[in-house]
């Protein structure tokens, strides 16, 4: 099976530097990056039959990272589940390599964490220097954890499944985040569990 992530904003494919409107602002976007780990199939019966874990950092500048290929077992399939974010006991790991090797942008090392989901911009709201707003969420601990499972129903199985990553429902999911009054999000807190709750809402399968 392959999952092909397609990155969009809104209904417009996402493609770095290219602006989308957002409520009447103008948004920019320069970076959008996502870990995806734990995948697992669920079968008609409800049973989970996991795939061996893997991490998967998923770029909107790289077309090669959104394509991830797995064999599975021979079955039928009513959902696919998977962990938006990297594991606590891979926070607790120290420096790794491959995936998770901090030379992709994605650990903090004054504060020994990944960063599961990172957007980037500019945006005319924006009342910081540059117009910028900057949102990397990490934390794994307690009622600071970013991490979300997602789990998305199959309408079709196929040897290819495409999942829509909306990166405008950092925006207008559950909980409203205005780049005026929050442009910078870049340690655990209150506000990364906010924006990680809406981008759990991020992902749909694209109907065929």
């Amino acid at each position: 099976m392959t999952l092909h992530f397609q990155n969009q904003f809104g209904n417009e494919i996402l493609v770095p530097e290219q602006s989308y409107l957002l409520n009447g602002d103008t948004l920019t976007i320069h970076r959008f990056k996502y870990y995806i780990s734990h995948i697992q199939l669920i079968d008609e019966q409800g049973k989970k039959v996991k795939l061996p874990v893997q991490y998967y950092l998923i770029d909107a500048a790289d077309s090669n990272s959104s394509m991830i290929q797995f064999n599975i077992p021979v079955g039928k399939y009513q959902s696919i589940q998977f962990l938006l974010g990297v594991d606590s006991t891979r926070n607790l790991s120290g420096v790794q390599s491959g995936e998770l090797d901090p030379l992709h942008g994605m650990f903090w090392t004054w504060n020994s964490g990944y960063i599961m989901a990172k957007l980037e911009g500019s945006a005319t709201s924006s009342q910081i220097a540059g117009k910028q707003f900057t949102y990397h969420i990490g934390g794994f601990r307690g009622n600071n954890n970013t991490t979300r499972v997602i789990t998305l129903p199959f309408y079709v199985i196929d040897k290819c499944i495409t999942i829509v990553a909306d990166a405008k429902k950092w925006f207008d999911g559950p909980n409203e985040l205005s780049i005026s009054k929050e442009p910078i999000c870049h340690s655990p807190g209150a506000l990364a569990v906010r924006i990680a709750n809406n981008y759990a809402y991020m992902f749909s399968i694209l109907s065929k």
